[in-house]
């Protein structure tokens, strides 16, 4: 579809009080509708496109580590792809994080698409701001399916309140995640909000420290879900504390260095 025909998604979204409270006070909320089905629908070919077009996975399924049987994983579309960068830097959909997060404006981390294909595994527990070196509690993902799910194609299911202690490994995402949060959540006590049945443009929104999981894809269908990571504007660089966060520095913060404020030219304020 050609981009002035594409939906401007510019329309503010009705955050009410009471998300924002879900939000902060579990680490993560549903929201219906934030895009509408037909607005999902016509973005849904122009990312799938892109995903055929940069995914550089071809081994089997069979093949791979858990971490390669989770999804097919392409980050940072909206710098190859015009048609995906106007979902990416949408004005409603800043607005949500600029909403959850209580601030007047975000910034664009990176988007990432997160395609599970039919029989791909699990996606094992895990924190994303283990990843980013930011702080983790003032950055959030938004979790949109492109195309309606029920918990079989792989749904996203949330450790409740696990937001609120920080950090709570450095274990990247693997079978060795997945065990270690295993353990912590038992431990904790913590209730996991189990995945549900979304639409096409219903989304999650969850903190960067929120715990959090999806299940294997037993459905015929691909799971196709869009996700697009915010932090709030004005946001020191930290001082990487593993070494995965030694490379998201260099990726998705190019040419700062710990104590800039993050605000590279890959990561434009948003709404605007």
């Amino acid at each position: 579809m050609p981009i002035d025909t594409l939906p401007e998604l510019t329309t503010a979204y009705p955050v009410g009080h009471g998300d924002v409270t879900a939000y902060r006070s579990n680490g993560h909320v549903r929201l219906a509708q934030v895009a509408t089905r037909e607005e999902a629908a016509a973005y849904r070919d122009p990312i799938a496109a892109a995903v055929e077009r940069f995914s550089t996975e071809t081994r089997p399924l069979a093949d791979r580590d858990s971490y390669g049987m989770a999804f097919l994983q392409v980050m940072n579309l909206w710098r190859h792809d015009q048609d995906v960068a106007r979902f990416v830097m949408a004005s409603r959909f800043a607005g949500v994080a600029a909403r959850l997060l209580g601030v007047p404006r975000v910034r664009l981390y990176h988007d990432q698409a997160l395609f599970k294909e039919p029989g791909g595994g699990y996606t094992p527990w895990h924190q994303d701001a283990m990843y980013w070196p930011l702080d983790g509690s003032r950055c959030l993902t938004m979790w949109m399916p492109l195309v309606d799910i029920t918990p079989d194609h792989g749904g996203l299911a949330f450790a409740t309140g696990s937001h609120a202690d920080g950090p709570l490994s450095d274990i990247g995402i693997s079978d060795a995640s997945e065990e270690h949060f295993d353990r912590l959540l038992a431990e904790r006590g913590l209730v996991v909000d189990e995945p549900v049945a979304m639409q096409a443009g219903d989304a999650s929104f969850h903190s960067g420290w929120t715990v959090h999981k999806a299940l294997g894809n037993t459905s015929t269908q691909m799971r196709e879900v869009m996700t697009v990571i915010w932090f709030a504007d004005g946001l020191p660089v930290l001082e990487p504390a593993n070494p995965a966060r030694v490379g998201d520095l260099a990726l998705w913060l190019p040419g700062l260095t710990p104590g800039d404020v993050a605000a590279s030219d890959a990561n434009p304020v948003l709404p605007r």
